[in-house]
């Protein structure tokens, strides 16, 4: 089986998902080829898990001072360059395409006739789960951006929906807790965020940021380029998190066991529902800007406890790889049989269990 694998890569939290899949495939033997959309070729980096990937512009999301920039998004996204990618890129080679949230390859592979599966949380929001702050335009985008022939979502909990659990690495390196704290808000302003941090002079940050062009020492804060080795170093030892209001550092996180406070990003409704989300979990803080208050209970408050995740990455790696692909009952009930989640949480879990009725089907098929 040949397989095309579309990712988007406007955000870190999409490669992530997609290194872990890298894995199980090149584990399982599998031949897979990415494709990867959204940033300027200069601005990913750590990419030698995906071989010769390809890389096409794509359509992305302008961000400014933590906020989404609609009006910059429609005007830096040139739908003449679009369109030529879709037309140009050849799937018909492909028995599937796999698609995390990314354009090109998902209509590609509807203009050419080939069978797509679609794997991303935002795929999750096509089911009844909570959200927050979603409007009918994002809906229309949400099922117009990257349509696929099948659907799999993957969330923090199923909502009694075909919903799988999240992908996350497996944890090799020890896990510590050295009171020092990681920050990763790379759509905030770096000048900003800096001037937060070094009002909590006892305890020590380590701020990764994309506008980072040097290590330096800066105070209590240590900022950092991204760099993903040294940034899963300190996400193993450090005691929590602040970040945006994205799925995969979060979900990481929670499996290390590390407390998380975030701010989700103004305009972007799934950020919005992921916080409110893992609030009403008990597994996050939020704080809605750049808030000091928030920051300083924040810090002193303690972890809830790990939410244990089986390998889900080979789980769905297996299930592809067996081309029974309109049958995932097996898969869902093994996945979610391994998810363990703190005590604390438990009773969010049985309410929602109650409110969310069962459905039977757990069909991975949507019509779009």
């Amino acid at each position: 089986m040949k397989i095309l694998y579309g990712v988007q890569g406007t955000g870190n939290g999409h490669i992530s998902r997609a290194r872990e899949m890298a894995r199980a495939f090149s584990t399982l033997g599998a031949e897979v080829d990415f494709l990867f959309t959204g940033r300027p070729d200069n601005r990913y980096f750590d990419m030698d898990c995906f071989g010769q990937y390809q890389v096409r512009r794509g359509l992305t999301f302008v961000t400014e001072n933590g906020e989404v920039n609609r009006w910059k998004t429609l005007a830096n996204n040139h739908i003449t360059t679009f369109l030529h990618d879709v037309r140009s890129l050849d799937v018909s080679g492909y028995d599937l395409v796999l698609n995390d949230f990314e354009p090109v390859s998902a209509w590609a592979a509807r203009r050419q006739k080939v069978h797509s599966i679609g794997i991303s949380h935002q795929n999750a929001f096509l089911c009844d789960i909570p959200t927050q702050g979603r409007s009918w335009v994002d809906a229309m985008v949400l099922r117009g951006f990257a349509p696929t022939a099948q659907q799999l979502g993957v969330h923090w909990f199923h909502f009694n929906q075909m919903i799988l659990p999240p992908i996350v690495p497996l944890h090799a390196a020890p896990v510590g807790h050295d009171q020092s704290v990681l920050v990763y808000l790379p759509f905030e302003n770096l000048q900003a965020v800096l001037e937060l941090l070094t009002r909590f002079t006892q305890v020590h940050f380590y701020c990764y940021h994309p506008d980072a062009v040097e290590d330096r020492e800066y105070s209590n804060v240590s900022v950092r380029q991204l760099n993903r080795e040294s940034f899963h170093q300190r996400l193993h030892q450090c005691c929590g998190v602040i970040a945006n209001g994205g799925f995969e550092l979060p979900s990481e996180a929670m499996s290390l066991g590390k407390k998380l406070l975030l701010k989700p990003l103004h305009g972007q409704y799934e950020q919005l529902s992921n916080v409110m989300t893992l609030e009403m979990m008990g597994l996050a803080r939020s704080m809605s800007y750049l808030d000091p208050a928030a920051v300083r209970n924040w810090l002193d408050c303690g972890s809830v406890g790990a939410v244990t995740v089986p390998d889900v990455a080979m789980g769905i790696a297996r299930w592809v790889l067996s081309g029974n692909w309109h049958h995932c009952d097996e898969l869902w009930q093994q996945l979610w049989e391994r998810v363990e989640y703190p005590e604390v949480v438990q009773e969010a879990m049985v309410e929602w269990c109650t409110h969310y009725p069962p459905n039977h089907k757990h069909s991975a098929i949507t019509t779009l």
